[in-house]
């Protein structure tokens, strides 16, 4: 599978779950690959497994670094080896607040309990304490707070008859195993989903002033208030398979200089006629939401009467 995505995971000791992802990575349909292992113990076990499988590891012992300092170094490693997630495989280190947000929603976590029950150590023991009919793991965002982002999955596993923290938390790895990776898969390619590229455009053209939604020609479209569409949202309309956004150039010639240098990108739409409308592809792998920005605020400037382009120059 082409392009997969580059993922660094980050392990503490065995790294049973790293070598989870790393197997799932290897199905011919995986949306991901293992990119780089790191270790905050060079002697990690699950280095030597990395290493075996021909994955690149680096390990270093955090004692004696500030936790920012030795989190800037992981932070290097991982950019360095292209990865744009971060997994945490049994890492056993609170991350520091400045790498959190270098990794904005890039960094996913598999915790031994039903979050929000029993964050943090001890999580067996505490439903088991409890009463608890079912204990369980949970795949979830990072965030600064432990054990506090969004869910992404959950699994749950009965808890049996004189079941201890051990026997539970044996059961419960074997479903860790199974649900990191789906959730990972699920995660790391929902950027390329529609749902997900329409917010994503939904929030640019909406942060434009003076501007308005409604669904036109089947397309979620885009206009001032009162007047002229400045943008469409395509997905497969006219069964054509393509994710785009349909702008306004400054007339044919624009458009037709945008797509002699980059046909990939930009093309003309069906329909739009030669009157400047261009589309610019969105399923072409990782978008340049700048640049998407920068053609929709161009496109707004297109159609915008000359007192709101003042007025939108004046309070910018």
């Amino acid at each position: 599978m082409a392009d997969r995505v580059p993922v660094g995971v980050l392990i503490s000791g065995r790294g049973s779950n790293m070598a989870a992802l790393l197997y799932a990575s290897r199905a011919q349909d995986c949306p991901f690959e293992i990119a780089l292992v790191i270790a905050n113990d060079p002697d990690a076990p699950g280095l030597a497994l990395a290493r075996a499988e021909g994955i690149a590891t680096v390990g270093r012992n955090h004692r004696g670094t500030p936790r920012a300092e030795f989190d800037q170094w992981i932070d290097g490693e991982l950019r360095a080896a292209g990865c744009a997630y971060v997994a945490l495989a049994g890492y056993m280190r609170v991350l520091s607040p400045g790498f959190v947000d270098k990794w904005p929603d890039r960094i996913v976590n598999i915790h031994p309990s039903l979050l929000p029950l029993y964050p943090g150590l001890h999580t067996h023991e505490a439903a088991l304490a409890a009463g608890d009919s079912h204990g369980g793991c949970t795949v979830h965002v990072v965030t600064a707070a432990l054990d506090d982002g969004p869910i992404l999955g959950q699994t749950r596993v009965a808890i049996l008859p004189g079941d201890t923290a051990d026997t539970l938390a044996a059961r419960v790895l074997i479903a860790e195993h199974q649900l990191y990776s789906r959730c990972l898969a699920d995660y790391v390619t929902r950027e390329a989903t529609p749902e997900f590229l329409l917010g994503r455009v939904r929030e640019l053209a909406m942060a434009l002033p003076d501007s308005a939604e409604k669904m036109s020609h089947g397309m979620p479209a885009f206009h001032i208030s009162g007047g002229k569409m400045f943008a469409y949202f395509t997905f497969d309309h006219h069964h054509d398979g393509t994710t785009a956004i349909i702008i306004k150039t400054s007339g044919a010639d624009e458009a037709a200089m945008l797509i002699d240098r980059d046909p990939e990108l930009y093309y003309r739409p069906a329909y739009f006629g030669a009157s400047g409308w261009i589309g610019l592809r969105l399923d072409r792998g990782q978008v340049d939401w700048e640049q998407v920005a920068d053609r929709l605020q161009r496109s707004w400037g297109v159609i915008a009467p000359a007192k709101l382009r003042a007025l939108a120059d004046f309070l910018g």
